[in-house]
């Protein structure tokens, strides 16, 4: 198919994409981002980092990958941080949350000998990084764990090594995966890691923010930890926690890590500023149960109330459509098409900020209520 076919097909289907402009609206309540603590737009928090971060000399640029670069001091304080953190885990950063999936799971399963099995809904980073590996794999339905189980009663034997990978609050649903019984799952396998993706709760859930895995009493079992910091940490980058040979491991096989310019310091020295200081949100992290409670009672559906609610609309057009009248309203939803979501499944996605008023949401309620939506 020649690329103006291509384009023309995307755009008789609703599915065609462009970057949007500047938000010039002083009134618009954006609920597209990711700013779920509300620390990207707290200028305070970002002048006192400045104040403290210009006595000392940081680059703007590393210059060159993690393995070249010559100054490692920003990075290593971040990751000896986290480790504290995570009960002594070793720590890895990665430039993104993207980078960290493709060149985690590409590292570990590249081996000829490992099984992946992964959520239905995992991020599309996550089969790009299966796809990299070229990894035989099995996707069990989301958050089905007897279909996880039955899948490695059939497999798990055939292989000296399976993944099982979920994320913990899954970022187009916003639905939570039951650690829990993940851990329990991986204990029955003597060969099975265990991998969480946290991006969409790292910060915002569990003790300290944390994350989902650090509130479960089994999170010895779980292997693999990923969060990221360009969400509710209002910064860049990602890391991961782990053992020290899956350390090693993907040092020296994780190719996104390898044949990447590494991080500029400056960034992750931010970053380190905010985690240090994320015990301290936790009243942000209350704000944010509330307004989830509201959007819970504005978008009634099956599920706990999230920070994430999708409005499922059926069709793309439907979507965009809607994603424009709110818009008119002062509403940025951006809308959610394939193959971000599977086909009949399209949507807008209501992603809630601690800096969003409450009387936001209530209007949004009664807004949601008088418009026809399928």
């Amino acid at each position: 198919m020649r690329y103006d076919e291509l384009l023309s097909k995307l755009k008789t289907e609703g599915n065609f994409r462009s970057i949007p402009g500047p938000d010039r609206r002083k009134d618009l309540v954006d609920l597209s981002g990711n700013d779920y603590l509300g620390l990207a737009c707290d200028r305070s928090l970002r002048l006192s980092f400045l104040s403290e971060a210009t006595s000392r000399d940081i680059p703007l640029s590393s210059s060159a990958s993690r393995l070249l670069a010559a100054g490692q001091e920003e990075y290593m304080r971040l990751e000896e941080l986290l480790s504290s953190l995570y009960d002594g885990r070793q720590v890895l950063l990665h430039n993104s949350g993207y980078h960290a999936n493709t060149g985690l799971v590409s590292a570990f399963a590249s081996d000829g000998d490992t099984l992946i099995v992964a959520d239905k809904l995992v991020h599309a980073s996550i089969i790009d990084g299966i796809m990299l590996s070229k990894a035989p794999f099995e996707r069990f339905r989301h958050n089905d764990y007897q279909h996880l189980r039955s899948i490695l009663a059939r497999k798990a034997g055939d292989f000296g090594r399976v993944i099982i990978i979920s994320e913990s609050v899954f970022s187009m649903d916003g639905d939570r995966a039951d650690i829990d019984t993940l851990a329990e799952i991986r204990s029955e396998h003597a060969n099975a890691l265990l991998y969480i993706d946290e991006a969409h709760a790292f910060g915002v859930c569990g003790p300290s923010g944390l994350g989902c895995v650090m509130e479960s009493t089994k999170r010895d079992l779980v292997d693999v930890i990923v969060g990221t910091f360009g969400k509710a940490a209002a910064s860049v980058g990602a890391f991961s926690a782990m053992s020290a040979e899956l350390r090693d491991i993907a040092v020296n096989r994780a190719r996104s890590l390898i044949f990447s310019t590494a991080l500029p310091p400056f960034n992750v020295a931010w970053t380190r500023y905010v985690v240090e200081r994320l015990a301290d949100f936790e009243p942000q992290r209350r704000k944010l149960q509330t307004l989830s409670g509201l959007l819970a009672e504005a978008i009634p559906q099956a599920g706990a109330p999230s920070h994430i609610r999708p409005l499922i609309c059926g069709c793309p057009r439907k979507a965009a459509a809607l994603s424009a009248k709110l818009l008119d309203e002062g509403f940025k939803v951006l809308p959610i098409r394939t193959p971000t979501v599977p086909p009949g499944t399209e949507r807008l996605r209501f992603s809630l900020s601690a800096a969003i008023d409450e009387d936001s949401i209530l209007r949004l309620g009664k807004m949601l209520s008088g418009l026809e939506i399928t």
